[in-house]
């Protein structure tokens, strides 16, 4: 299975990115082959809609999984609507919640919020 987690950096000993639709990276992890590429997100510096084409292009990578730390609105029913569990991060590096996801230790992400709509910037 496919795991996405935005990332501050491009490895797994990075911090989970406090951002979903504007983090610079995501860290794909797929738990079978225990293989992980890391992506460049280039809806990060759109001026709107970041959210749904982050969503959007994680659903194109065959992603069925994210763990993250808050997600909107939007980018909740796209990812929700492709069949993407979204998994509540642990404070701490990607490969820590990698980890906490394989033991158990991730609860499934409840509190959505409407978005936060800064258009263009961090």
């Amino acid at each position: 299975m496919k795991i996405a987690v935005p990332a501050d950096g491009s490895n797994l000993e990075k911090a989970v990115s406090l951002s979903f639709g504007r983090a610079p990276y995501y860290l794909i992890h797929d738990n079978t082959t225990k293989q992980s590429e890391v992506l460049d997100n280039e809806a990060a510096t759109s001026q709107g809609g970041t959210g749904i084409q982050a969503a959007q292009f994680l659903v194109d990578q065959g992603v069925k999984a994210a763990i993250v730390p808050r997600c909107g609105k939007n980018a909740a029913e796209v990812l929700r609507a492709a069949g993407i569990e979204l998994y509540q991060c642990q404070p701490g590096s990607v490969q820590h919640n990698l980890d906490a996801l394989a033991g158990g230790e991730l609860s499934l992400l409840e509190a959505i919020h409407p978005g936060l709509h800064r258009h263009g910037g961090r």
